[in-house]
């Protein structure tokens, strides 16, 4: 009688009862089972994305790939487009983990932002990053959607590491997250010339020369001690930045 009540119900005839265990057993195997397939359709959607495009990709080929149903299928997902977006998010943490755990153990900030660097240059090479992210991303999930499922991931990255190369100011916060946005998106289009240049390894080395340059102007910067520098320290016959035009003035003409 392990795990169930017997009741007495009529001479000769039991019925069994399932103890309160039994159905969390149950319901822990259907949750099992839920995310399984879950997990095979991402997979398997990961896997033709990455070799056929989104365009080239078809659900029956999925649904066939992961041995399911159409309808389970549906049950997960609402279509092509949100299973599309599972496989994208799933790659972006894929590279993600990946530069972080090329970053985990080294503590001078400069050697990890360079060691990040030349990862995240290595991930953008990758087929499933290179068609499912940069080539396909932008276009199936939108703009705004792709910035938000792109920051979500590799942006705190970039904000940990910018934060390490600053420390040495003392910059307003406001100051740190302007920069921190400026950097990522320079890495994000880095990534994307990379990614589709004819000779991707040569356009790696000539893109980590560009940013080394960048890094070294701010390293010199922060072990001499000097103030950050302005506008005018660097350009000193530049003028003040403009602000909106006045009412009546378009583009330098006042009425």
């Amino acid at each position: 009688m392990s795990g169930m009540v017997w009741l007495l119900m009529l001479p000769g005839m039991t019925a069994k009862i399932p103890l309160p265990q039994d159905l969390v057993r149950k319901a822990g195997r259907r949750q099992e089972y839920s995310a399984s397939t879950k997990r095979a359709l991402v997979d398997a959607a990961l896997e033709r994305f990455a070799h056929q495009g989104y365009a080239g990709t078809s659900l029956d080929e999925i649904v066939a790939a992961a041995r399911v149903t159409k309808g389970a299928l549906y049950h997960h997902f609402t279509g092509k487009q949100e299973l599309f977006e599972a496989a994208f998010v799933d790659v972006e943490q894929q590279a993600t983990d990946r530069i972080r755990s090329s970053i985990r153990s080294i503590r001078d900030p400069w050697e990890k932002a360079l060691t990040g660097l030349r990862e995240f240059l290595a991930v953008t090479r990758t087929e499933a990053y290179r068609r499912i992210v940069i080539q396909d991303g932008p276009a199936v999930l939108g703009y705004e959607r792709y910035r938000e499922r792109e920051e979500s991931s590799t942006f705190g990255l970039v904000q940990e590491i910018v934060a390490s190369l600053l420390v040495g100011y003392r910059l307003p916060e406001t100051t740190v997250a302007a920069f921190t946005r400026l950097f990522f998106g320079a890495m994000s289009a880095t990534g994307s010339s990379v990614s589709t240049a004819e000779d991707p390894e040569q356009a790696s080395d000539d893109a980590e020369g560009a940013i080394v340059l960048v890094l070294a102007g701010i390293r010199s910067l922060v072990e001499s001690g000097a103030e950050p520098p302005t506008a005018g320290d660097l350009a000193p016959n530049l003028g003040p930045a403009a602000g909106p035009p006045r009412a009546g003035q378009v583009s330098g003409v006042t009425g």
